[in-house]
């Protein structure tokens, strides 16, 4: 993983020049959404398809994170405030192009259920920026299935 990133904070996620936002509601109620995003690390595999393998590093202060297509980040935890936001950077990655890397998710309860919203938030060279704005589909299509999946997992009975 030769690409080390720039260093960013939680505001990244406001001001960064390309900022993807996702939003859904599931049935499953706020707190075991957090615990499934922020304290079973390993656990999305069984729900985001793209990932491949996940483990928190640093007693919990961190995540290694590997994709389907061989793509790698190495991360800091920005935030885990129960039940309200998970937020993580992007220290090194294998991604060619990029410069810096967050990504948030904010959770507010809905009726019986949870809205969550992600934010990918990035900065990087003009090529790694317009890719990454046509891939918006997509990457709506994979965080639409991933909620989905989560949901499904939390309230099945």
């Amino acid at each position: 993983m030769a690409l080390r990133l720039r260093p960013v904070g939680l505001d990244f996620v406001e001001t960064a020049p390309v900022r993807l936002v996702f939003a859904r509601e599931l049935s499953a109620a706020p707190g075991p959404v957090f615990r499934a995003l922020a304290e079973d690390v390993p656990g999305w595999t069984t729900w985001f398809s793209a990932v491949t393998f996940a483990r928190p590093t640093g007693e919990g202060a961190g995540r290694e994170i590997r994709l389907k297509g061989g793509t790698r980040f190495v991360e800091t935890v920005l935030a885990a405030e129960r039940p309200e936001v998970y937020a993580y950077r992007v220290d090194a990655t294998n991604v060619p192009g990029a410069r810096a890397m967050a990504e948030e998710w904010r959770l507010a309860p809905a009726g019986a259920g949870t809205r969550v919203r992600w934010t990918f938030a990035v900065d990087g060279t003009a090529p790694f920026r317009f890719v990454l704005n046509r891939a918006r589909p997509g990457l709506e299509r994979a965080f639409r299935d991933a909620v989905t999946s989560l949901d499904r997992r939390l309230t099945r009975p």
